[in-house]
């Protein structure tokens, strides 16, 4: 039987890349872009985003997807930064799908162009979207986001799931801004056919507005949750990925599915499938740890598949028992992760 050239020194089997494809956002998330202004508002400033040449072409983004999936990856997801706003995206994407050996290209998006792309996205391929939204009121909305967009926002889910989406609402658990909400996506997940999940906010990127009175832990919302609904665990549905799923059953007999991803409070390490490619095309193992593999310089410095795949083995065997970070959020500094949320793609 041949060696598994995916399966790292902890018996984990890699097959499942993510691809950050530009840094580039239509909205200014309080907790992904650095805070490096004074004041309150300053996640709301312009940032300094790559300039074009910095970002990976679509035809070496190609090319190494090829490479990986050679060595038996089977999935990959795009993100960024906001992948839509990237031109040329849906040519890509059509390309990506065609990929021999690609069983699900997935892509991690905050709606905004959804109403506009929709239609023409899930012709490429694309069946799943998880959608970052993490407040059902406007106002709150433009306070994480720094954009007036909510209702666009809604209408795009409606317009994806008129499409055909299957779809996941990502929510990421903030004290003190999202937590009395929780309840209301409960709600919304018994109301829609739509999987929500909650995920805990992360210490990651230098400047960044990380601050350990944010963080509520995945379990507290859950055994908030479970006072006024039935959770019943989803056993087998967890293998694409790290949530904790549960059928939500209200005492009227409305069910729907909602997941908990808890990075922090319990590290889901053990069963990581993961590697991501930033958007300055440098390869890393872990969200949480800036250990990195420059495939860009690799790419453009005349290196062959071989050498490509040596890098991604390299990466694999690299890949660390878990990340290192404190359960107590009492214990976390300021993001020990030093790399920007935008171009890592979460």
């Amino acid at each position: 039987m041949p060696f598994n050239q995916l399966v790292d020194q902890f018996s984990r089997t890699i097959s499942y890349l993510r691809l950050s494809i530009t840094d580039r956002c239509n909205l200014r998330c309080m907790y992904c872009l650095p805070d490096n202004v004074d004041g309150k508002d300053s996640h709301l400033k312009t940032i300094d985003v790559l300039k074009q040449y910095q970002l990976l072409s679509y035809e070496e983004l190609l090319r190494f997807v090829r490479v990986a999936i050679s060595m038996g990856m089977t999935k990959v997801r795009l993100t960024g930064g906001e992948p839509l706003v990237r031109r040329g995206v849906l040519d890509f994407i059509r390309e990506l799908d065609h990929i021999e050996g690609l069983d699900q290209v997935r892509l991690t998006t905050n709606g905004v162009s959804l109403q506009e792309k929709a239609q023409r996205l899930f012709e490429t391929g694309v069946q799943h979207l998880n959608i970052s939204l993490d407040t059902l009121q406007p106002a709150k909305f433009t306070q994480i986001t720094g954009k007036d967009l909510f209702s666009r926002v809604r209408q795009g889910i409606e317009t994806a799931k008129e499409v055909g989406f299957r779809l996941k609402l990502n929510v990421v658990a903030m004290r003190g801004v999202n937590d009395d909400e929780f309840l209301d996506f409960a709600e919304f997940a018994l109301a829609q056919p739509i999987q929500v999940r909650f995920i805990e906010f992360m210490p990651v990127g230098a400047n960044s507005r990380w601050d350990k009175t944010y963080f509520y832990p995945a379990a507290e919302i859950r055994s908030l949750i479970a006072r006024a609904y039935s959770l019943i665990p989803l056993r087998g549905l967890n293998s694409e990925g790290p949530a904790r799923v549960f059928k939500i059953i209200d005492p009227g007999g409305r069910e729907g599915e909602i997941g908990f991803i808890s990075p922090i409070s319990h590290h889901f390490c053990d069963s990581c499938n993961r590697l991501r490619l930033t958007s300055e095309g440098r390869l890393r193992s872990c969200l949480l740890s800036d250990q990195e593999t420059d495939i860009r310089e690799l790419l453009r410095g005349g290196g062959s598949d071989d050498d490509l795949r040596s890098a991604i083995r390299t990466t694999i065997l690299a890949k660390h028992k878990g990340h290192t970070i404190q359960e107590s959020p009492a214990e976390i500094p300021q993001a020990p992760c030093n790399g920007r949320m935008s171009r890592i793609g979460g």
